[in-house]
C-alpha cells in the first residue's frame, strides 16, 4: 500500500468518523430545559468564576456543571429531575443544596460561605475547576517549571509550533528551525510528556512546521529538570502540551490560514463528550513554500587556491497532514483507559543552487555550478495506551502508558555540476531512514498527610534506527554512473535506556523543598558499513545517577524564592555518531564520529518569582558546567574532484574540554493599563569556553575553542487592545553576538506584527500577521581554522505574511471537574491531564 493511499483510506475514515461523532451526539441528546441563576456570598455579593455542579440524582448521564461568568450568573441546559447542587469558590467553603428542576427559568440565588481561613489560602488550593476563558496572564511560574500560554500570541495566529516557539520566554529559534535556551541548542522535546512521531525522527525545522499552532494549549519551560523528567537535554526540556477538550456534547473549531510566501494551511479540533466517554480528533494540513539563502567566503593561506567564494540558494514546496484521535473511557469513578493514534505525513521538493568561485594564487579563476532537484516523503505513525487509577480521592495515584512509534523518511536528489560553464559531474543521491520506538512508563504517587507527597516511577526506551545511504557519480572522463564508495553505507543504530526514579516533597513552615534521585543505565549499539570496506562497530554502555534538590521559599502570597540544581546528561544524535551520514556539497562535508560520547551538565539556578494583579517577574540567575563538551571541529582539505585539486571544507563532532554558561534570565508580564500589555524576556549570558583540539590526521596545528565573554538576547512583545474584539500586537527580538578563538557570530534581530479581530458574536477570529517585517532574520558568523578564515551568512526563511479565520462550533457547556479534595500545598502541578512525564 503506497502513500496515496493510505492518505486517501484516512481521509475516508476521518470523514466518517467525524459524521458518526456528530450523530452520536443528536443521537444521545436529551430534552432539557434551560436554566439560569446566580452565585452569591454572604452579603449577597456576586462571586466570579465559582463552579456550580449539577448531580442528577437518577441518572449520572444527565449531571452536568458550569462556571460563573465575572458578574457571578450562569446559564446551563438540564434533563428535568433532582439534582445535589454543590458550589465551589476560590477562597469558599464548599455548599450543597438540593433543588427540583422541573421547567425553564431562574432557579435563584445560591449563597455560599467564605473559607474561615481564606486569607491564608493560596489560588490554587482548588484543584480541578477549569476555566477555558482567556487568561490573564500568558505566563507562569511554578516549583520546577514555567507555562506559557499561546492562546494570546497574535503574531503566531494560522502559523505552527516554530512560531509560537520564537515567542515563548527563554527560548529562541534560529532561522535554520534550531531551537535553544539560554544559548544552548541541546534542547529535549516532548509531545504531552514523551517523545512523539509528530516531530519525526531529526526534531528539525520540518517537524516543527508540521504542528499547527492552533493545537497547542500550553508550552512548559523546564530550564533545570527534576528527576522525575527524563536526564537527557543538557539546555531543558519543552514540553508540549497539545488540546483537549474540556466542554460536554458535541464541540470543535475549525482555522483556515493564506500567507506569502505561499501557504495554506486548515486544521480542525473536534470532540464528543458525554457521560464517561470523551472521543475527540484533531488534525489537518497545508502547503508551503520555503527558501533557504547561505553565502560563503574562505581566505586562505595554504592550498591551491587563496579565495573560495560560494552562494547557495534553496527553495522547497511541501504538503504536510497530521491527525489525532483518541478515546477515553472512565471504567469507574476512580478508573480510566486512554487510547490514541497518530498519523503524520510530509512531502517535499526542493531545488538547489550553488555558484563556487575560486581564485588561485595566480589569480586564475575556476568557476563551479551545481544544481540539484530533491524529494522527500516521511510518514509517521504512533499509538498510546493507558491506565490511571485513583486509590482515593487524596492523591494517590497509578498511571501506566505505552507508546509504540514508527517513521520512515525518504530523500531523493540529482545533483547537476559544471566547471568553467562545462559538464564537470552528476550526482544520484538516495536515502532512506527508518525509526520504531517504544515507550513504557509507570508513575506512582501517594501522600503523606497534609504536606508531603512521594513519588516513584520506571521507564524504559527502546529506539531502533536503520540508514541507507546510496550515492552514485558520473564525470566527463568517466561518463558511467559509479557509486562513490565512502559515502554508500547501510547502518544502525540501537539504543536502550532503562529509568528509575524516587522524590520526595514537603514543607516546613514557608519552605517548601523537592528532593529526587534518578538512575538510568543506557545501552547503544552501532553497526556501519560502507561499499568501500569500512566496517565500524561499537557498543556503548553508561550507568548514572542524576540527582536534583528544589527548594522555594515562601515571602507572602505569589512571593517567592526557588533554588534548584540537576544533572544532566547530553546524549549525541544518532545521526552524529554515523561515519559519513550525508552527501550534498562536495565542498562543505559534514562527517559523523562514531567515537563520539556524551557530555554531562551540572545545572544550578536561583530565582524570584512575584506576581501581582498587573504585573509578575520573575528574575533567575543560573549557572551550567559542562563536561566533554561537543564542539564542533572546521577543517580544509585539498582534494581531487574529477581530478581538480579542490578546498573542500569538513565539520565534524567532537569532545573538547569545557563550557560554562551564566547569567541573568529575566521575564516579565505588565498590565500598564486596559488596553496596553508587555511580555518580554532579556536573557544577559556569560560564556566562559575551553578545550583545545589536535588531531594530525585532520588538522597541521592544535585548534583552540577558548573564548570568553558577555552575549544578550532579548524579546518585547506589546499587546494592544484597542476595543473587546480588536486587538494589535508588535514583537521584537534581538540576540546579541558571540565570540571564541575559532567562531565570532554576528547580531541578529527582527520585528513582527499581528493584529486579531473577533467576529460572529464570538464564534470566529480573524488574524493577520507579518513575520521579520524588515527582513533582517538571518545568522551571520566568522569562523577560524589552521590557514584559513571563511565569512558565513544563512537566511532560512525571508519576510512573510498570513492571515487566518478561526471558527468555533459548540453544542455543550463548559466542563467542570468535581473538585474532590485541596491540592497538596508541595504539589507543582497544574490540574491539567499531563502531571510530569519522566
Amino acid at each position: 500500500m503506497n502513500q496515496t493511499e493510505i492518505i486517501n483510506i484516512f481521509t475516508k475514515k476521518t470523514l466518517g468518523l467525524t459524521f458518526v461523532l456528530s450523530a452520536a451526539a443528536l443521537a444521545f441528546a436529551q430534552e432539557k430545559v434551560g436554566i439560569s441563576g446566580s452565585v452569591v456570598s454572604k452579603n449577597n455579593q456576586p462571586v466570579p468564576y465559582a463552579s456550580v455542579t449539577f448531580s442528577n440524582k437518577a441518572n449520572k448521564q444527565f449531571s452536568d456543571a458550569t462556571l460563573t461568568d465575572e458578574k457571578g450568573q450562569y446559564k446551563l441546559d438540564l434533563a428535568p429531575g433532582a439534582y445535589d447542587i454543590t458550589i465551589e469558590a476560590i477562597d469558599y467553603q464548599k455548599s450543597v443544596v438540593n433543588k427540583q428542576i422541573t421547567a425553564a427559568g431562574n432557579i435563584g440565588a445560591l449563597s455560599i460561605d467564605p473559607e474561615k481561613s481564606a486569607t491564608n489560602l493560596k489560588t490554587g488550593d482548588i484543584q480541578g475547576v477549569v476555566i477555558t476563558a482567556q487568561a490573564t496572564k500568558p505566563y507562569k511560574v511554578e516549583l520546577d517549571k514555567r507555562t506559557y500560554d499561546p492562546s494570546q500570541d497574535i503574531v503566531s495566529k494560522g502559523g505552527n509550533l516554530q512560531d509560537v516557539l520564537s515567542n515563548v520566554p527563554s527560548v529562541s529559534v534560529d532561522t535554520d528551525g534550531t531551537v535553544s535556551m539560554r544559548g544552548s541548542s541541546n534542547v529535549k522535546f516532548l509531545i504531552n510528556g514523551k517523545p512523539s512521531a509528530l516531530l519525526g525522527i531529526d526534531d528539525g525545522a520540518n517537524a516543527l512546521q508540521s504542528i499547527p499552532a492552533d493545537q497547542i494549549e500550553k508550552i512548559e519551560v523546564i530550564t533545570n529538570p527534576s528527576s522525575k523528567f527524563e536526564a537527557s537535554g543538557t539546555a531543558g526540556i519543552l514540553n508540549i502540551i497539545l488540546k483537549k477538550n474540556k466542554k460536554t456534547g458535541f464541540n470543535g473549531s475549525v482555522l483556515g490560514t493564506l500567507g506569502y510566501l505561499p501557504q495554506t494551511n486548515l486544521n480542525t479540533n473536534l470532540s464528543w463528550r458525554k457521560g464517561r466517554f470523551t472521543w475527540f480528533l484533531n488534525g489537518g494540513g497545508g502547503y508551503r513554500e520555503s527558501k533557504n539563502t547561505q553565502r560563503n567566503n574562505a581566505y586562505l593561506s595554504t592550498g591551491d587556491f587563496r579565495e573560495t567564494h560560494n552562494e547557495s540558494i534553496s527553495k522547497s514546496k511541501n504538503d504536510n497532514y497530521n491527525a489525532t484521535g483518541g478515546l477515553v473511557v472512565d471504567l469507574t469513578d476512580k478508573t480510566s483507559i486512554n487510547a490514541s493514534g497518530t498519523v503524520r505525513t510530509f512531502d517535499g521538493t526542493n531545488t538547489g543552487n550553488i555558484d563556487y568561485t575560486n581564485y588561485s594564487f595566480s589569480n586564475a579563476i575556476t568557476t563551479r555550478n551545481r544544481t540539484s532537484v530533491g524529494t522527500n516523503d516521511n510518514l509517521a505513525f504512533q499509538g498510546d495506551f493507558g491506565i490511571d487509577h485513583k486509590f482515593n480521592d487524596k492523591g494517590h495515584n497509578l498511571s501506566v502508558s505505552l507508546s509504540l512509534q514508527s517513521n520512515r523518511s525518504n530523500n531523493g536528489s540529482d545533483i547537476y555540476q559544471t566547471q568553467n560553464s562545462l559538464f564537470d559531474l552528476q550526482n544520484l543521491i538516495d536515502q532512506k531512514t527508518k525509526n520504531k520506538t517504544l515507550i513504557g512508563k509507570a508513575d506512582y504517587e501517594l501522600p503523606i498527610g497534609e504536606n508531603s507527597k512521594l513519588e516513584a516511577g520506571y521507564r524504559i526506551d527502546v529506539n531502533n534506527n536503520n540508514y541507507q545511504n546510496l550515492v552514485m557519480q558520473k564525470t566527463s572522463t568517466l561518463p558511467f554512473m559509479l557509486y562513490l564508495d565512502d559515502y554508500t553505507y547501510n547502518a544502525k543504530y540501537e539504543e536502550m535506556f532503562n529509568a528509575g526514579y524516587v522524590q520526595f516533597k514537603s514543607k516546613i513552615g514557608n519552605l517548601g523543598y523537592q528532593l529526587g534521585l534518578r538512575n538510568e543505565y543506557s545501552t547503544i549499539d552501532i553497526d556501519y558499513l560502507n561499499m568501500s570496506g569500512d566496517t565500524q562497530k561499537t557498543t556503548k554502555n553508561y550507568n548514572n545517577l542524576f540527582p536534583s534538590v528544589f527548594l522555594s521559599y515562601e515571602i507572602a502570597k505569589d512571593n517567592q524564592f526557588l533554588l534548584n540544581y540537576s544533572r544532566r546528561i547530553d546524549r549525541p544524535r544518532s545521526f552524529f555518531l554515523i561515519p559519513n551520514p550525508s552527501y550534498s556539497d562536495n565542498q562543505n562535508i559534514f562527517d559523523g564520529n562514531i567515537d563520539l560520547n556524551p557530555s554531562y551538565v551540572d545545572s544550578y539556578e536561583l530565582g524570584y518569582s512575584i506576581s501581582k494583579s498587573k504585573f509578575t517577574i520573575n528574575p533567575t540567575l543560573y549557572f551550567r558546567h559542562q563536561s566533554d563538551d561537543v564542539k564542533i571541529v572546521t577543517y580544509n582539505k585539498q582534494e581531487l574532484i574529477n581530478n581538480v585539486p579542490t578546498t573542500v571544507f569538513h565539520t565534524k563532532p567532537v569532545n573538547v574540554g569545557s563550557d560554562d554558561r551564566f547569567g541573568l534570565d529575566l521575564n516579565f508580564n505588565w498590565d500598564t493599563t486596559k488596553w496596553l500589555k508587555f511580555l518580554g524576556n532579556v536573557d544577559i549570558f556569560g560564556y566562559n569556553t575551553k578545550g583545545i583540539f589536535f588531531d594530525p590526521a585532520l588538522i597541521s596545528e592544535p585548534l583552540s575553542f577558548e573564548g570568553s565573554g558577555l552575549a544578550v538576547r532579548a524579546r518585547l512583545t506589546s499587546t494592544i487592545k484597542i476595543d473587546k474584539t480588536l486587538s494589535f500586537q508588535l514583537q521584537g527580538f534581538y540576540r546579541g553576538g558571540q565570540k571564541t578563538q575559532s567562531v565570532d557570530r554576528k547580531d541578529m534581530y527582527a520585528l513582527n506584527f499581528g493584529a486579531s479581530k473577533t467576529i460572529w458574536k464570538g464564534d470566529g477570529t480573524i488574524s493577520f500577521n507579518i513575520q521579520d517585517i524588515f527582513n533582517t532574520r538571518a545568522m551571520q558568523s566568522t569562523s577560524y581554522g589552521p590557514g584559513f578564515s571563511r565569512d558565513s551568512y544563512m537566511q532560512w526563511q525571508p519576510r512573510q505574511f498570513a492571515v487566518s479565520l478561526t471558527y468555533r462550533f459548540k453544542q455543550g457547556n463548559e466542563k467542570v471537574e468535581q473538585p474532590k479534595r485541596k491540592k497538596d500545598i508541595n504539589s507543582n502541578a497544574t490540574g491539567d491531564d499531563q502531571q510530569g512525564p519522566m
